[in-house]
């Protein structure tokens, strides 16, 4: 004999029910003597920030990133580098030769 369960019987939704049959439950303590603050991952020579942009420009620069095969971030980064290279007398980009570590040995 099947015997079929409803929750609404007892007041109870499904979503609910599935909800609870899947949590996992939690510790009762947690050890974070050696947790830190902040981004997870540090990324050198990177800030992240909050910033607010025009939908209209967010959707054409995501489409634009899209299409390129890079992400949208990226793309925002390199057309913000093009503006200051162009109209900054104290803003340039480095070559290649002034980045550390990219020292080229003399041959011969």
């Amino acid at each position: 004999m099947d015997v079929e369960w409803d929750p609404a019987k007892y007041g109870l939704s499904l979503h609910v029910v599935l909800r609870n049959l899947s949590v996992k439950r939690m510790k009762k303590e947690y050890d974070f003597s050696k947790g830190k603050r902040g981004a997870v991952l540090n990324a050198p020579g990177k800030s992240s920030i909050t910033i607010h942009i025009d939908n209209e420009i967010l959707d054409a620069i995501r489409e634009k990133g899209d299409a390129s095969g890079h992400g949208y971030q990226t793309l925002i980064n390199q057309v913000l580098r093009e503006y200051l290279d162009k109209t900054s007398k104290h803003f340039r980009t480095k070559t290649l030769s002034e980045l550390p570590g990219t020292e080229l040995k003399k041959t011969g």
